[in-house]
């Protein structure tokens, strides 16, 4: 088969071999797709030698046709899909590709921000630095810590990063707490909307809210007072995990109220209300079977020393006492009696070397059973009793 001719002859056969109903038509189909020439013109070319390349194409088309027991066109129009599967194919590939690429750099960009942030607040005197940064980042971009230290691979916007430069300068430069900057605190597995007309939360007083929730389990409907209750924290806490419970937080702050009852209403605590009273003056209510209080008592000669972001930021009225920090544990102590029930309970939240004094305040006020509580530092953090009469 070293001519046209040749090949035409020898496709021929083969298609009738095969059993094709018109074996020279297709094998001139054939052959002129191949030699790029149209089939009137075979004939006038039947003396032209073909390359070894354009016997091996010849050949190739005819096994498949065979195989696939289809016409030449048809097997044309196969080829031509299974072409743009496979362009589609491609495309995909190189979209998945690029896709692949752009996250990689979104990833890269996300940490070598996410470590200049955190060497900026390092800088400027931060203790929690990574923590705080972490918190800053999740916030903003709206993903949870973990997701986002793991697999975050999105683009950060302009804004985002503007966002996250002016909350960093707040935390860094001056000096705002963490929970201020970013408007919220968690405790107790609640969010509290916080300002700086509270105080924030910590997670040390949980323990309070915890030993409560304790000895008001055998109490169907229990009746609780929380004495300063700032953000809400403890009274809203104590009426969700105490469904049954109606708990009344008093204040002498209208600001702080304010707060505490937006995050009633964030927090859906129905049966949770709160007033403003001068410790227990305007309570007329007499029979708490539970009153609770995170006074302050910080002494002014320790307030002195606390940290920057704490004095430049956290109202004062909240946090130091007259008497060496025991005022009001002495106020609540003598007033306490007449609002509970016979065998209520009077539970503090208290200064790390302040269980003894508070004790015996509680002791000379006819409490009984006084117990004090240590935190998970073992510091001295809750004293409890129970009235006795």
């Amino acid at each position: 088969m070293k001519d046209l001719l040749d090949i035409l002859r020898w496709s021929e056969e083969y298609f009738k071999k095969y059993s094709f109903s018109k074996p020279r038509l297709e094998a001139e189909k054939v052959i002129s797709h191949v030699l790029s020439i149209d089939r009137i013109l075979l004939y006038a070319e039947y003396d032209r030698p073909l390359i070894d390349d354009e016997r091996v194409e010849i050949k190739k088309y005819i096994l498949k046709m065979i195989k696939k027991k289809i016409g030449f066109d048809e097997l044309l129009r196969h080829e031509s899909l299974e072409n743009k599967d496979i362009k589609i194919e491609n495309n995909e590939m190189m979209k998945d590709l690029e896709s692949d690429k752009t996250k990689r750099n979104n990833r890269k960009e996300f940490l070598e921000l996410l470590t200049k942030s955190i060497v900026y607040l390092k800088k400027h005197g931060s203790k929690e630095a990574k923590l705080d940064v972490e918190h800053v980042f999740s916030h903003v971009l709206k993903v949870s810590r973990m997701e986002m230290t793991l697999n975050f691979e999105r683009e950060i916007t302009e804004a985002e990063k503007k966002e996250i430069r002016e909350m960093l300068l707040e935390i860094g430069k001056n000096k705002r707490p963490l929970q201020y900057v970013l408007g919220f605190e968690e405790f107790y597995g609640y969010k509290f909307y916080v300002d700086e007309s509270v105080l924030i939360p910590r997670s040390e007083t949980e323990l309070l809210v915890e030993k409560c929730i304790e000895i008001m389990g055998d109490i169907e409907e229990p009746k609780i007072l929380d004495i300063g209750s700032g953000s809400g924290a403890i009274s809203i806490s104590l009426g969700k995990e105490l469904p049954k419970s109606m708990v009344l937080g008093v204040d002498i702050s209208e600001k702080a109220l304010a707060v505490a009852n937006k995050n009633k209403i964030e927090n859906s605590a129905a049966n949770v209300k709160f007033m403003r009273s001068d410790i227990l003056k305007d309570v007329e209510y007499k029979k708490f079977n539970l009153i609770v209080s995170n006074p302050p008592y910080i002494p002014d000669y320790e307030y002195e020393v606390l940290e920057e972001k704490v004095l430049k930021y956290e109202p004062k009225l909240a946090l130091t006492a007259p008497d060496n920090g025991l005022y009001f544990y002495e106020e609540i102590s003598k007033n306490a009696p007449d609002h509970l029930v016979k065998g209520g309970y009077l539970a503090f939240e208290i200064g790390y070397n302040q269980g003894e004094a508070v004790k015996k305040i509680m002791e000379k006020n006819d409490f009984l059973n006084i117990t004090v509580y240590y935190d998970y530092a073992e510091h001295q953090r809750m004293v409890i009793g129970k009235l006795n009469r």
